[in-house]
């Protein structure tokens, strides 16, 4: 069954706990670039690194489809992998970080 959109719209404003200042700052770094899915269009770029910077604004302005996939991901990584909140060197912390979450936020 599908989420309705204020579920999911709830769900996003929770996990995306990074301001898009934070965001924009993060996604400068290496290790933004360094970790997750390298997408398959030989860009080199990852997926996650590829979720925020373009679409940012669209995410803001409440695209629905986005936030889903940006909930999906959050909820599923954090239900698997509890290394992302306690090594911030990881590469699950940094790939959640890249999707807006930052695992050592409350």
């Amino acid at each position: 069954m599908v989420k309705d959109n204020e579920t999911v719209i709830e769900e996003f404003n929770t996990l995306v706990n990074m301001t898009p200042s934070d965001l924009e700052t993060w996604l400068g770094t290496t290790d933004s670039t360094s970790s997750g899915w390298v997408k398959s269009d030989g860009s080199g770029e990852t997926v996650g690194h590829d979720s925020t910077p373009r679409k940012i604004h669209r995410v803001m302005t409440k695209d629905i489809s986005h936030m889903r996939k940006v909930v999906a991901y959050c909820k599923r990584h954090l239900a698997q992998e509890e290394k992302a909140k306690q090594d911030t060197g990881s590469k699950s912390y940094k790939s959640l970080k890249n999707w807006g979450h930052d695992a050592q936020k409350s």
